[in-house]
């Protein structure tokens, strides 16, 4: 076995301060004399001495580095690593709070805290129906902005990612929003020029609106539209505290609209690399 420092061996960072597995990274090259490479940590690094074995192959001989780690390590990683080291935290915290959590009786509606929140916005639009026209309105132009921008993207810019995310977005929000139907909460505040127009029925999860602007934003960033990409998501802000004060979604169908945008995004991306070929590109068959 072969003993090699840190300084020897390419592509590795022996320090826990900056990785969160195993400090060393496999070479792609490997050597078929030595299976086994014995990696020295750094002591600059604030490792102490401690040694791991790894096999070139890609299976770990050694301990999980985790449990070589010293205290000077604990701390160097929550130094590096706040942020999963915050998640780590929220995980701890959330354990607790579901375990001790008093369930909400089915003879209570759906417990939201985005509803308490907006306890004072609700009040004002059940009381003025001209405000709560005006927002429907405003929101239903709002649902028309991202449509014709989708489409533009595709039909005049020749750019269908956006179009094929929607796509895919609306077939799987269907999918899960027909699998486990909501009950429409019973301070709903409806407009008959709201999106869907004239309060026709909907699926709650996931919001629609919140996905379908997501994605136009993230095509505006592509393009480097910075400005517009700004505007939608600030608009989205505004139309997602206004559906939380009409009762039109739940915080959930919301917070789940951001994530779907995402990765409808992602997936329409991949889709488009999947279909790229070597002198043939996607576009040329939409």
């Amino acid at each position: 076995m072969k003993q090699l420092s840190s300084s020897n061996v390419s592509g590795i960072t022996a320090t826990t301060t900056t990785l969160l597995s195993s400090p060393y990274k496999l070479s792609k090259r490997g050597n078929s004399k030595s299976n086994n490479v014995k990696v020295m940590r750094n002591k600059k690094a604030g490792v102490h001495g401690n040694v791991a074995y790894y096999n070139v192959g890609g299976v770990y001989s050694g301990k999980p580095s985790f449990m070589m780690w010293t205290l000077h390590d604990v701390v160097n990683v929550m130094r590096y690593h706040r942020i999963p080291c915050v998640f780590a935290a929220g995980l701890l915290f959330f354990m607790y709070v579901e375990y001790t959590l008093r369930m909400v009786p089915d003879s209570s509606p759906p417990f939201d805290w985005g509803f308490i929140v907006t306890r004072s916005f609700h009040r004002a639009l059940a009381s003025w129906p001209e405000l709560n026209t005006l927002l429907a309105a405003l929101n239903t132009v709002f649902v028309l902005m991202q449509t014709i921008y989708i489409v533009w993207a595709w039909v005049i810019e020749g750019r269908p990612r956006a179009t094929i995310s929607a796509l895919f977005m609306f077939t799987c929000r269907g999918i899960l929003g027909y699998t486990t139907q909501l009950p429409l909460p019973q301070e709903v505040v409806g407009s008959g020029v709201d999106f869907p127009v004239g309060n026709v029925s909907f699926f709650l999860f996931f919001s629609g609106h919140v996905a379908g602007a997501v994605i136009a934003s993230l095509d505006m960033r592509r393009m480097q539209r910075w400005k517009m990409a700004w505007l939608f998501d600030t608009l989205n802000v505004l139309q997602s505290l206004r559906l939380l004060a009409t009762r039109g979604h739940y915080t959930i169908d919301l917070a789940v609209g951001v994530g779907a945008g995402i990765l409808f995004d992602l997936l329409a991306g991949k889709y488009e690399q999947s279909k790229t070929t070597k002198g043939c590109t996607f576009y040329r068959g939409i």
